[in-house]
């Protein structure tokens, strides 16, 4: 995730609360009641957020995607990793070990060995 767009896209929500917050307690029958007014403005926060900031929100969302995809993926090859030193003893099959993948190379050994 690009801390970048995070960011932006914060901003922009405590802008679109804080702005509308503001101008309403100009009035003075929300500056007795500025609860009342907190919560006008957080819808139309809400509201100004939902039509104008798809797009901030679109990179944020993506962003953090992409690093939890990146993080299973890791976390698969290491637990296949695991199973098969587990299995075949430490360091047997290797992932730079010819062109298959260790899956593969797995199966081929396991075909070998025939039935238990």
């Amino acid at each position: 995730m690009k801390a970048r767009s995070a960011l932006v896209y914060t901003v922009l929500r405590l802008l679109a609360f804080l702005v509308p917050f503001g101008i309403l307690m100009l009035f003075p029958v929300f500056q007795d009641l500025y609860w009342l007014a907190a919560l006008f403005a957080a819808l139309i926060g809400l509201s100004l957020s939902l039509l104008f900031l798809r797009r901030p929100l679109d990179d944020v969302t993506t962003g953090l995607a992409e690093r939890r995809r990146g993080r299973e993926g890791r976390h698969d090859v290491a637990a296949e990793d695991a199973a098969a030193d587990a299995v075949y003893g430490e360091g047997v099959i290797a992932a730079e070990e010819g062109p298959g993948s260790p899956g593969a190379e797995a199966d081929a050994r396991r075909a070998e060995e025939g039935p238990r």
